[in-house]
């Protein structure tokens, strides 16, 4: 069972429009969003994997509040796996490898070998 990544939201629904849109992209991913307390913060848990599909989605879409999201959301992915970075890769078939490593903090040696093997699946 992957380990669940918790992160903390602050001023969740001041800081984006259409929040009931990004709660419900965000809860058909399989990860809990819960307000804490009473207060205007959020708390975000699911799984690497789903926390990747959260960022490809927002950035996908033209929602230019929801950007901020991205962001800290990719601060705290970690692309930790050789699998994962090729999933990475293959979302973003144009990606170089120095885009690759400022995205997934991967070394360089990673990076290359994750574009060679990229070119060589087509």
């Amino acid at each position: 069972m992957a380990a669940l990544i918790t992160i903390i939201l602050p001023s969740f629904l001041r800081k984006s429009l259409k929040a009931y849109a990004l709660k419900a992209l965000i809860r058909d991913h399989g990860c809990a969003l819960n307000r804490i307390g009473r207060s205007r913060n959020w708390q975000l848990t699911g799984t690497t994997e789903q926390l990747e599909q959260i960022v490809h989605d927002i950035a996908r879409s033209n929602e230019e509040s929801w950007q901020w999201l991205v962001k800290k959301l990719s601060s705290h992915v970690e692309y930790t796996t050789h699998e994962s970075l090729l999933a990475l890769a293959k979302r973003n078939p144009n990606i170089t490898v120095n885009e690759l490593m400022t995205k997934s903090n991967c070394t360089l040696a990673q990076a290359r070998l994750v574009i060679d093997e990229l070119e060589w699946l087509d």
